[in-house]
Formats: C-alpha cells, structure tokens, sequence
C-alpha cells in the first residue's frame, strides 16, 4: 500500500514561495494601474473598471485578439501533427539516435530575439537567401515588408521552425517509453502500422501531447520577441499580435492603466482556454 509522505513538500516550498513572491508582486503592480489614472508626477486618481470596459469594447483589442487567436490556431494545427509524424520516423536503436536529438534540439537553443533576427535577415528581398531566391530565382514576388500575407507565411514559417522541435521531443519520449511487448503483440495479430499507431502509439502519447499543447498555446498566445524582431507588427497592423499591440500601449503611448487592464484581461483569457484545453484533454482518461 502506497504512503503519503508530506515531507517531500519541503524539498520544493522554497521554490514555490520565491516563484509565489515574484509573481505576486508584479501582478498586484498590475492590478493597481489597472484601477487608477495618472498623469504623471506619480500622482494617481481612482477610476474603478473604467479601463476593462474600455478595452473589452474597444475595436483595437479586437481585432488584435483575433490576429492572436489565428495565429495560435495556425501554430497548434501545424507544429502538433507534424511533430508527431517527425517524432514517428526517427529511429528508436543505433548511433542515429543521439545526433537526431541534438538535430532536434538545436533550434531550442537559440535565443528568441536571435532567432527573429536571423529569419528577418534571411527573408529580405535583395540580399536574403530565402528572399533574393523567391524573387530572383523562382520568380515569386515576395516581401514581407509591404505583402501581409508574405508577412504572415514568414511570421509562422519562423514559429513553426524554431518549436516544432519541442513536440518531437515530447513525442518522441513518449514512444520509446512503450514496451516492445505492445508491438509484438501487434504483430502477431497483424496490425496495419495505422492501427498500431491508433491503438498503441498514439494513446502512449496521450500524456505528453497534452503537455506538448499546453505549451505550444500558452507560448504562441504569449509570443512577442520574435515576431516583433522580425516584421514589427507590419506592415500596417498585420502582424500586430495582442502581446504587441500591449507594449504599444504601455510603452508607446505610456497608457499604463489601459495596458494594465489589457495584461489583465490577456492573461484571464489564456488561462481560461489553457483550462479548457487541460479539460478536454484528459476528460476521457479520468
């Protein structure tokens, strides 16, 4: 019979007290601005809920969030099924093991601000290999300084580079936990690879694909370095994603109760679909 040991909490309290003080103290900054007006001079004056339902009704925020919300659903489409299916053709024996794993994990490495640096470099039209080969070479006119659609392609291109990586990880650690014996099995009952994969692999994955969702959402809803290194948010707005259209807020027009509110209502709606996700997720297994 297994023990509850509550000494085990121990070990991780200190942790959990200093994520718990660094978190608290910036939100609860947060929720004061979110609440108040100042014009400066560090002299506030109380406004109540004026700044939510000035957000909540303003055309900006919406249309930011749907830029937002598109571009999540685009990453979570693309990155999962395809993670999954590079995941499923690397090799589980041999000296190719390691050196697809590293393969795998280089692009993780890099930091995000480089990573938008390289793909801005690499996409301009005249001197950027990509760029200066699809117009140049293939004949396809592409800019993604004055074609929003070019801008979105590159945006989610880059995106799709950089963390489909941490799927086939995930995946990948997922399939070589199952036994040999389910495989054997398998075999001797004549399973196609497409029911082996149904039946065996992918409810083996079903852990690790709920965690691999979880933080593909919660990191392309969140995302700003990159694509703001790369396009800017343009040309015009098209790119503006709702972690960018924020800082413009605070930071361009110094509108630090509206961008409070908006950081408020930006986390309350990733948390809430971040629920919803886990929910659903693991509905039929519990």
């Amino acid at each position: 019979m297994r023990t509850h040991n509550p000494r085990g909490w121990l070990f991780v309290l200190p942790v959990l007290v200093l994520v718990a003080f660094n978190a608290l103290i910036p939100l609860m900054t947060v929720v004061n601005y979110s609440v108040q007006e100042t014009f400066g001079n560090n002299q506030f004056f109380w406004a109540g809920l004026r700044w939510f339902e000035e957000i909540l009704r303003s055309e900006r925020f919406h249309a930011a969030l749907g830029r937002q919300l598109l571009f999540t659903a685009t990453i979570l489409v693309i990155e999962i099924p395809l993670g999954v299916i590079i995941a499923l053709s690397m090799p589980r024996h041999g000296i190719w093991v390691p050196v697809c794993l590293v393969l795998m994990a280089l692009p993780l490495l890099i930091p995000w601000n480089v990573v938008g640096a390289m793909w801005n470099i690499f996409t301009l039209p005249k001197i950027g290999l990509l760029g200066y080969t699809l117009n140049s070479v293939l004949g396809i006119d592409y800019n993604m300084t004055q074609s929003p659609t070019a801008a979105w392609v590159t945006v989610i291109t880059m995106d799709v580079w950089h963390w489909t990586s941490l799927v086939v990880l995930l995946a990948y650690a997922g399939l070589i936990s199952i036994p040999p014996a389910y495989y054997q099995a398998a075999k001797i009952d004549g399973a196609s690879n497409w029911s082996v994969f149904r039946y065996i692999q992918l409810p083996k994955m079903n852990r690790v694909l709920t965690i691999a969702v979880l933080l593909r959402f919660m990191d392309s809803f969140n995302i700003y370095t990159e694509p703001f290194v790369l396009t800017g948010g343009g040309p015009g707005n098209s790119t503006t994603l709702l972690s960018i259209d924020l800082v413009k807020v605070a930071l361009g027009q110094f509108d630090l109760g509206p961008a409070a509110a908006m950081s408020l209502i930006y986390f309350a709606i990733a948390l809430a679909v971040s629920w919803i996700f886990y929910a659903l997720m693991t509905r039929d297994r519990q």
